[in-house]
């Protein structure tokens, strides 16, 4: 049988081009739905996530004001920025964790990263909302092909 992580990445690609394809609209880089589909029974999760591409769109935006930041640097610089968020909120969570029993996860490393991209190429709410909608799709897909129980 298909791993199911393989699958998903599969199914998000191609939902990923058809909505750039049909509707004009980017879903915060093609792999981020097949990724997120896997976890939208973990909401926390998932809005931990995009609220770190927020926090990574905010950062390197208001450096932009700053700095002339342009192309491949302003890529670079929103994974980079991405990349520390999680790191620090999982040195955080670790501190954390044994006293208030916390788990703290985000989907990746480079996934709030990728999202930021797209959140400055095309804006904050179309890219959310169509991330969710592409990874609603996928993981509808996936039950169909799998069935009802997707364990990682």
């Amino acid at each position: 049988m298909v791993e199911l992580l393989s699958l998903s990445i599969g199914l998000g690609l191609a939902v990923s081009l058809l909505f750039v394809e049909i509707f004009g609209v980017a879903v915060g880089g093609m792999v981020v739905p097949g990724y997120v589909a896997l976890y939208l029974d973990q909401p926390v999760v998932v809005a931990i996530t995009l609220g770190i591409g927020l926090l990574t769109y905010g950062a390197v935006h208001a450096l932009s004001s700053v700095v002339i930041i342009y192309g491949r640097r302003r890529t670079v610089l929103m994974i980079v920025f991405g990349y520390i968020l999680v790191m620090a909120l999982a040195l955080a969570a670790r501190s954390i964790a044994p006293l208030a029993g916390l788990e703290v996860l985000t989907i990746g490393y480079i996934i709030p990263g990728l999202l930021a991209i797209w959140m400055d190429r095309q804006g904050v709410t179309v890219t959310i909302c169509s991330l969710l909608i592409a990874a609603v799709v996928v993981r509808l897909l996936l039950i169909l092909t799998v069935g009802g129980e997707l364990e990682l």
